[in-house]
């Protein structure tokens, strides 16, 4: 069993950054795919950004270049470095971790943009 705990949600005004950390209770080293998804209010839960066991990474088309995915492997913890937020950015934050083919999550952080 994998348990998943985000930080780092909050309020914020549109422009501006936020840092979402993620714990693991195992190494994340050993997580197949770790990532970040979110969910707009009224929205389905969307893919945000993945980080693969070897560290390879990829982002949504509508966060690139503003958001980035990382990996502490000895804290055991993934961030999401958010830049130039923006108010369609406004979802509860989700990580997740995939280890033998099972789907974990963690109960998510909000985010709000304000504009």
């Amino acid at each position: 069993q994998v348990q998943l705990v985000e930080s780092g949600g909050g309020l914020v005004q549109a422009g501006g950054s936020l840092r979402l950390s993620c714990a693991a209770s195992g190494s994340v080293s050993s997580f197949s795919v770790s990532g970040w998804y979110r969910q707009a209010p009224g929205k389905q839960r969307e893919l945000v950004a993945v980080i693969m066991s070897g560290g390879s990474t990829n982002v949504a088309d509508s966060v690139k270049g503003r958001f980035t995915i990382s990996r502490d492997n000895a804290k055991n913890m993934v961030f999401l470095q958010m830049n130039s937020l923006k108010s369609e950015d406004t979802a509860v934050y989700y990580c997740n971790a995939m280890k033998y083919g099972t789907n974990f999550w963690g109960k998510g952080t909000l985010v709000t943009v304000s504009s």
